[in-house]
């Protein structure tokens, strides 16, 4: 059993260190008080990995009816029942989206770049309402916003070679920063960052993999041009003083800044197939 009053970046790992238990049958959300698109991002990928290992694990549901409509808006529902049994059985209904929602994008599957597509398309659509309005981001900071969100949504296409989650959302930090900040969250469960770029270059291991990737601008590709994708996400996310995290195999490389906290290099992680991808957005 897994329990857990927080699902986000803070307890992925945690919950990725019960993978060899044998006893592992149960996620338990029933005393969960918040949960981040990273959190469910992260809980589809991993339901989404045992399934494919043959097992299928239990979800207990939220007893918070303000977590379960949360839950509801953000559209977990559309997916977890494909990777877990759910309980209870039942499902709510789906939840009418408020007009003042601070939801960005709902979860989404990224398969194809016409998905990317549609996922920049449908945060357009919302991004003056909630980053220039909260967030205070002029339209040139917008436009760099979405060409960061295509270039990472792209990464999962390009490089993966399966498929993906996003989900985006705004929250208000009031200890950390008394500003609304943005949550990008984008997994996938592909050949991860060092089986991609070490078909191009010598690499000795994820961490080294991850450098090369968003501090170097390395791609699998050997085209010019290409492959400078993350570092320019790196850019546009220092620029705002935001924080970038990447996790891939075992290791994680994060940006962190000064409102933040964190280890900037992590390894010897619990191996996970694929890219898990958090960036978080300060306004101004």
């Amino acid at each position: 059993m897994i329990p857990s009053e927080s699902i986000d970046d803070t307890t992925f790992d945690f919950i990725l260190s019960r993978l060899e238990s044998s006893d592992l049958d149960v996620i338990d959300l029933r005393k969960t008080e918040f949960i981040d698109p990273y959190g469910m991002v992260g809980l589809l990928e991993f339901g989404r990995f045992l399934k494919q290992k043959g097992k299928n694990l239990t979800l207990y549901l939220p007893e918070s009816e303000d977590i379960i409509r949360y839950l509801s808006r953000m559209d977990f529902f559309r997916f977890a029942p494909d990777y877990f049994r759910m309980s209870p059985v039942e499902l709510p209904q789906k939840f009418p989206r408020n007009p003042q929602s601070d939801v960005l994008l709902e979860i989404t599957r990224i398969e194809k770049s016409n998905d990317i597509h549609f996922i920049v398309g449908r945060v357009k659509e919302r991004a003056q309402t909630i980053l220039e309005r909260h967030l205070h981001y002029k339209e040139k900071a917008i436009n760099d916003f979405l060409v960061s969100l295509s270039e990472v949504c792209q990464n999962i296409i390009e490089h993966s070679e399966n498929t993906g989650f996003v989900g985006i959302q705004k929250y208000f930090y009031h200890k950390r920063l008394n500003k609304n900040v943005v949550k990008i969250a984008v997994m996938d469960l592909g050949i991860g960052f060092k089986k991609s770029l070490e078909k191009r270059l010598p690499l000795r291991n994820d961490l080294d993999a991850l450098e090369k990737a968003l501090l170097h601008g390395v791609s699998r590709h050997a085209d010019i041009g290409r492959g400078h994708g993350l570092r320019a996400v790196r850019k546009f996310v220092t620029e705002w003083n935001g924080k970038i995290s990447i996790r891939s195999g075992t290791a994680r490389l994060s940006i962190i800044p000064s409102w933040s906290w964190g280890k900037e290099r992590d390894s010897a992680l619990t191996p996970f197939p694929g890219a898990q991808i958090s960036i978080v957005l300060p306004g101004v």
